[in-house]
């Protein structure tokens, strides 16, 4: 193994460690914030007998396991959702790095960070269907940083995409509630798709919009007909959030291929 392959794996290992570790943070912050919970304090404990963690029950999916998915001390079920999001955010960490890091270190950075805030929205609209303002001003960060080392788009294409995505969302927001007088998209879904444009260009942010309405079509009408229930409010934020992965980490390769077939 040469010098240039050791030093690229270990940036794959420690990616996959760091966003294993950062993960476990995450679950504080999906189940503080909407709580309106210090993310300090108190400490992490078991929110049934409020047994406080020791370091050793906090090692990222290795202590789930050895506790068997329950509190040392009570031993109350402990959700396989803390888990998962260690998990989640240990690959979208990885698959930053394994994509970019060689292109453009800065980038990948940028798109491992954006991730993470991808992992809260998604867990927290999911369940308390809300965006907060907070990690979209992330994404607008985010954005703006990408925006100056994209290595595939220009920073105009991010200016673009921040634009004409608040303004695209907020327009059929306002002409759903006109026409059925009553919300079709939420404010919190507005800003998102607004940030996420200004950090994907709009090249990638009709991409990502086009996933995440096709895949939430098709589940939101399965799910339709699976409760008998026409009329349910469902979160978007979730499907946005996997559109704007996808997009983020493949949009520029699909479409590239996709102009090429057309011979543009």
């Amino acid at each position: 193994m040469d010098v240039q392959s050791f030093y690229l794996g270990a940036a794959y290992l420690l990616a996959a460690v760091l966003g294993l570790c950062v993960g476990s943070f995450l679950n504080v912050v999906i189940y503080r914030v909407p709580a309106g919970m210090s993310l300090a304090t108190p400490s992490s404990h078991c929110p049934k007998c409020k047994y406080v963690l020791r370091w050793y029950d906090n090692i990222p999916v290795l202590s789930y396991l050895i506790l068997g998915g329950k509190c040392r001390s009570c031993h109350a079920k402990i959700s396989f959702r803390y888990t998962a999001v260690e998990i989640a955010n240990m690959l979208l960490w990885l698959l930053s790095a394994l994509l970019f890091w060689q292109v453009n270190i800065a980038y990948a950075v940028i798109c491992a960070l954006a991730s993470s805030v991808f992992v809260c929205v998604f867990f927290i609209d999911l369940e308390h269907k809300l965006v907060f303002d907070r990690f979209v001003l992330m994404l607008i960060a985010l954005g703006i940083a990408a925006a100056v080392v994209d290595p595939y788009y220009s920073a105009l294409s991010h200016i673009i995409g921040g634009v004409a995505g608040f303004a695209a969302f907020y327009l059929i927001a306002w002409l759903f509630e006109r026409i059925r007088h009553k919300d079709g998209l939420g404010g919190g879904d507005i800003k998102l798709t607004g940030a996420c444009g200004l950090l994907l260009g709009w090249q990638r942010l009709l991409f990502a919009v086009l996933c995440a309405a096709v895949v939430a079509s098709v589940v939101l009408i399965v799910l339709s007909r699976v409760k008998g229930e026409e009329d349910t409010e469902y979160p978007f934020a979730p499907f946005l959030t996997c559109g704007f992965a996808v997009a983020m980490f493949f949009g520029h390769r699909i479409i590239s291929a996709y102009l090429s077939l057309l011979g543009i």
